[in-house]
């Protein structure tokens, strides 16, 4: 039986050049959204100092949150959206469309107001310490104001690329972080207004950034966007958070593990030589650095999403599985560069973000060879999580999106350090990973054994 589907791309192009189409302006979008935050980070650490790279660490939580509120109205909606257009479903592609526009804007409105109204505790909450704390507190204070833009500008650019345009949605993102990465030369190096020029530059590229994506929207491909459209039904709304259930739990647990990991590093690092800051400002450096290898994985599987979702609801499941394994295995080949770049350059990488004490580049160096050294596998997580996601395998995508960070990376972190001290956190790390991998591979290999059965039956 014939398994393409001629009238749509995403079920009859070359399969590599879909891939590649679709990923690379994922990749290059999240990938400038990385240089902006870690350009945003050099300007911080050479203007400020170290306390300005631990406050920006210990502010990242609240992003992280916002992003995953993002995901579960971003990635649900378009899930549904592209299953329903390979089913043919228009009506309710359409449905999907509108409510997870409208679901997104009242997330980003209700996390502002939460984090304004509970600003000091959450600070507290996420390792900050009395040195810290100020820099911290003027820091979000100014970008809590950007956290609606931020959410929906990622979330928006989700759809565009469910829609067909990935190109579009990486313009969205570049213009952003251009914007963001002059402003910040701008309102420090020009205006000297510190971390708050930062801050003010922040919201500003999340704005323009916004903007633009919404703009998308007048003219989207698969259908005219009316305003009958816009409001929140129900069933749909229940049917979104259930696909994107995957993606949010995967970046709430990723925001918990940050706030152990930031109060680990502060507990067992005032045990050590090093102090509670120098940790906490290298795990803030080492964490933008990762973004870079992230905006790789991550932005492949995001482009991978569409791909999946279409071709499941139009039961191609062979191109389902080879999708999976070609991109996996780009993944892996840059998990070894960035393994090779953090076991060999340590110290150089670490300058970059300004000059420090002697102390300072010997934990950088421990902290990037160890707790990253298992950044060989780190694309395995999210190519699955995708995968399990687009083809609405919402049970395997949960069991994906707690195993690293949950199951694994959170215990860990409590149990080690009693062990080992400030070396059993950054050993914490490495342990996840490399079981989170086998976890998730032999999960899709036990899948692939079902596609199979199901395309039997096909045939």
């Amino acid at each position: 039986m014939k398994e393409t589907t001629p009238n749509n791309p995403l079920g009859s192009a070359p399969l590599t050049g879909l891939i590649t189409r679709f990923a690379i302006p994922s990749i290059i979008s999240m990938l400038v959204s990385a240089i902006y935050n870690i350009t945003d980070q050099i300007f911080i650490g050479n203007v400020i100092g170290m306390y300005g790279n631990a406050a920006t660490n210990v502010a990242f939580p609240v992003v992280m949150l916002t992003i995953a509120f993002a995901q579960i109205s971003g990635v649900g909606t378009a899930a549904n959206f592209n299953i329903s257009l390979g089913a043919k479903r228009t009506e309710d592609a359409r449905h999907y469309i509108g409510t997870g526009l409208v679901l997104m804007t009242l997330f980003g409105l209700v996390i502002t107001a939460v984090v304004l109204a509970l600003k000091t505790p959450l600070l507290w909450l996420c390792g900050a310490t009395e040195a810290v704390f100020a820099y911290a507190d003027v820091y979000l204070g100014i970008t809590a104001f950007g956290l609606p833009f931020l959410l929906l500008g990622n979330a928006m650019a989700t759809l565009i690329r469910a829609d067909g345009s990935p190109r579009y949605s990486m313009f969205s993102s570049i213009i952003g972080a251009v914007l963001n990465v002059g402003l910040d030369a701008l309102f420090m190096l020009v205006f000297r207004w510190g971390i708050q020029g930062a801050a003010w530059a922040t919201i500003i590229g999340q704005i323009v950034s916004f903007l633009v994506s919404a703009a998308y929207f007048r003219h989207f491909r698969a259908f005219p966007i009316t305003r009958d459209m816009l409001t929140l039904r129900g069933g749909y709304v229940g049917k979104i958070l259930k696909l994107g259930l995957s993606a949010f739990i995967n970046h709430i647990i990723m925001t918990t593990v940050n706030v152990v990991l930031n109060n680990m590093l502060k507990k067992y690092g005032a045990e050590s030589a090093y102090g509670s800051d120098i940790p906490l400002a290298v795990a803030g450096i080492a964490a933008k650095i990762n973004s870079i290898l992230i905006s790789f994985v991550v932005g492949i599987s995001h482009g991978c999403q569409p791909i999946f979702s279409y071709n499941m609801g139009a039961k191609n499941y062979e191109r389902v599985k080879k999708t999976y394994t070609s991109a996996l295995g780009v993944a892996l080949l840059i998990g070894l560069v960035a393994f090779a770049a953090f076991q060999l350059f340590p110290r150089q990488i670490t300058s970059i973000f300004g000059s420090g004490e002697p102390l300072y580049y010997d934990f950088a160096a421990k902290y990037l060879r160890i707790y990253m050294m298992m950044v060989l596998v780190v694309g395995t997580q999210p190519m699955t999580l995708s995968y399990f996601t687009g083809i609405g395998n919402v049970k395997q995508g949960l069991v994906i999106s707690l195993s690293r960070q949950g199951f694994l990376l959170l215990p860990l972190l409590v149990v080690l350090p009693m062990l080992f001290g400030l070396n059993g956190v950054l050993w914490a790390g490495a342990v996840a990973d490399a079981l989170a991998c086998l976890l998730a591979l032999g999960l899709v290999a036990r899948d692939f054994k079902r596609l199979d059965r199901l395309k039997n039956e096909r045939e």
